[in-house]
């Protein structure tokens, strides 16, 4: 059991047979009384997002997690297949686990995989990928007091606000963080 002060960002902990994973953490103390802690977190099973409030001497369940580091082989529409780096296994995760990571995985692309006992939760990507450009739309120039920006598609679906000078069949780094261009490669 963790005291609910010791939440952070990251953070995984178990409540009421759920599992979640801690995205925001808030400490308010007020003049009078007990702190709360308000907690943005999101259910690793279902993936939906919570708002939890908590007050200050409650405890949570900690839990232990494994991590392994995964190569991205391909994906049959419902579960995408990795291949374990050390052991060779070729776990296959359902799409709800995979989720908003989808558009950034690339056959090859090494990431880190989250069990709790043997069942897949989450996944970390890279800070940044590398992705090609296979649709560019025509960059449409006059306002060029600011950054002129077009949309376009990459090899792996995604779609990406890049600078007007992107063209077909460039490779572009994106970040995964936050969905946006970086630099031209």
């Amino acid at each position: 059991m963790i005291d609910v002060n010791e939440l952070r960002k990251g953070v995984t902990f178990e409540q009421g047979g759920n599992l979640y994973k801690v995205l925001e953490y808030d400490h308010h103390k007020p003049g009078r009384g007990k702190a709360t802690i308000r907690t943005k977190v999101r259910d690793l099973r279902k993936g939906n997002t919570l708002d939890m409030t908590f007050t200050s001497g409650d405890r949570v369940q900690d839990v232990r997690l494994d991590y392994h580091n995964v190569q991205y082989l391909y994906t049959d529409g419902d579960f995408y297949h990795f291949m374990d780096n050390e052991t060779y296994e070729q776990p296959a995760i359902p799409a709800a686990v995979v989720g908003e990571a989808a558009p950034y995985l690339k056959e090859g692309m090494e990431v880190k995989l989250t069990f709790y006992g043997s069942e897949p939760l989450d996944i970390e990507l890279p800070v940044t990928v590398d992705l090609k450009v296979t649709e560019a739309q025509a960059a449409v120039r006059g306002d060029t007091a600011t950054g002129v920006t077009k949309k376009v598609t990459t090899e792996t679906g995604l779609e990406v606000q890049v600078p007007a000078f992107v063209n077909a069949g460039d490779t572009i780094r994106v970040d995964t963080r936050t969905g946006q261009y970086v630099t031209r490669v």
